[in-house]
């Protein structure tokens, strides 16, 4: 009796979504072929999310379909046309140059290929990219999610022995994405520099229905619904710079064609987990200027929102409004960054002098470059275990923490106040993605080893935990690791 074949394990469901927007937001086009395409990392808690059935993520139709060598039924794969501001500087038209869009699936989640080759707008280039670059940004956006804060993320990251040309010869990859949307500043920048106000409007009907329908219904003193979006997008971008500052993370390439709609972060390049702590750190090597350091990213935003009130300034017709959409981004960002580090100083409540006494504890650690990371979790367990003057250790001058925390103390007594160790550890990770974690996965894969960013992207998931099998992951960098420099190719 012949055996009953086990039924094929079904991919993605797909629903109407970016693409019933239509000409001229986009180019349909297949992907190009990645050969002998293998399985780098897979993303399983993602897959769940997305309900994939864990067969499906392991069979051969998934991994030529997230290679680009196949095509999923029901999906039309489709790349995107935008604009925008690089390093300040109109580009004119981008686009989705390496990146293709198969669709929205049933959970409204859009899949996108990063790496599948060459599109309309490509601007010359091969539409690749590199393993080094895709392992970066497959564990950042783990690391992310961890961190809870809002960004993209990876299902999947497929490699291949295909050579592309960087600043050596790499090997290629492609990445799968996730995100309810990946639109962009630079969309509404493109159609409004085109004078395409017909597009530019139809664009910001679908986020408003899509992503913000409370924008419809919105004060009218404040203006129309498009004044209400820009107020909305400024909202949620100062929530996500706050979050960026509090835990020392630097993008790098803040364009405003890697500024989400959505308040995510995108597009992640030359980024960077702060070591030790310094506000002016620049990780991008291609940032000679200093447009993107680290202090600068709340300023930079908000720069950019000018930008993109400025393309919409055509539907919202009247500049007041416009302007006092984006103009409450600076009170926005402040007090979200506050939320954000009076938790990591384990404070339910705001009390008179708190804001004097973090600077004053920045000063300290910046004057000295103690390690970001180390010292927040230090602090935090300092205060759990009742000793708090512990985390003097990573001071050389010691007296003066000691001064910080005496005076903080009274602080906190004459308002009444109790720090929430557990609150402290909640919010203070003992693991972030540091650069040369990530360059150890690098290395390791480079040599087939891909083991590595597999207990790495575990850890990551849950980067409050112990995970004590990797203690040495929350130490400080080696010193090899000074060495190591991120570019706009990373």
């Amino acid at each position: 009796m012949r055996a009953t074949p086990a039924p094929e394990a079904r991919g993605p469901a797909w629903q109407a979504g970016f693409a019933t927007l239509g000409e001229p937001f986009f180019t349909a086009l297949a992907p190009s072929p990645l050969p002998e395409p293998h399985w780098i990392a897979r993303n399983r808690e993602l897959a769940a999310e997305l309900g994939l059935e864990p067969a499906w993520l392991d069979s051969d139709q998934a991994l030529q379909a997230l290679s680009g060598n196949a095509t999923l039924p029901g999906s039309t794969p489709l790349a995107s046309v935008y604009g925008g501001h690089q390093f300040g500087v109109w580009a004119g038209r981008l686009g989705d140059g390496r990146a293709l869009l198969l669709g929205e699936t049933a959970q409204g989640q859009e899949l996108q290929l990063k790496g599948s080759g060459r599109t309309p707008y490509s601007r010359g280039a091969d539409g690749r990219a590199v393993l080094r670059s895709s392992i970066r940004e497959y564990l950042a956006s783990c690391a992310m999610h961890g961190l809870a804060i809002p960004s993209t993320q990876a299902l999947a990251l497929v490699g291949s022995p295909l050579p592309v040309q960087r600043e050596t010869l790499e090997s290629a990859a492609v990445l799968t994405r996730v995100a309810p949307s990946f639109i962009r500043f630079g969309h509404f920048e493109w159609f409004a520099a085109q004078g395409q106000e017909p597009a530019l409007r139809r664009l910001a009907d679908y986020v408003i229905e899509r992503y913000y329908p409370a924008c419809r219904t919105a004060d009218a003193a404040q203006g129309n619904a498009y004044a209400a979006l820009l107020r909305a997008v400024s909202e949620r971008t100062a929530a996500l710079i706050a979050q960026w500052q509090a835990v020392g993370f630097m993008h790098g390439v803040m364009n405003t064609d890697n500024m989400s709609i959505l308040g995510l972060t995108l597009d992640y390049g030359p980024f960077q987990f702060m070591d030790g702590f310094d506000p002016q750190h620049i990780c991008n090597h291609s940032d000679q200027l200093g447009r993107y350091a680290f202090d600068e990213q709340p300023a930079v935003a908000h720069w950019n929102l000018a930008c993109l009130a400025r393309a919409l300034l055509p539907l919202i017709e009247e500049l007041p409004h416009a302007q006092a959409a984006i103009s409450a981004y600076p009170g926005a960002f402040e007090a979200h960054y506050m939320a954000q580090m009076r938790r990591k100083l384990g404070l339910s409540a705001p009390f008179e002098g708190d804001a004097e006494s973090l600077a004053q504890l920045l000063r300290l650690l910046a004057r000295e470059g103690v390690d970001y990371s180390i010292f927040w979790r230090s602090y935090s367990q300092a205060c759990a275990s009742g000793t708090p003057k512990a985390a003097a250790d990573l001071f050389i001058d010691r007296t003066a923490f000691h001064d910080w925390l005496l005076a903080f103390s009274e602080l906190l007594a004459q308002a009444g106040i109790v720090q929430n160790p557990d609150l402290m550890l909640k919010t203070n990770p003992k693991f972030v993605l540091r650069n040369h974690l990530a360059e150890l996965c690098i290395r390791a894969a480079k040599l087939q080893d891909f083991s590595v960013i597999e207990a790495l992207q575990q850890v990551l998931m849950r980067p409050f935990d112990d995970h004590p099998d990797h203690q040495a992951w929350a130490g400080p960098p080696p010193d090899w690791a000074a060495s190591l420099t991120l570019s706009c190719s990373s």
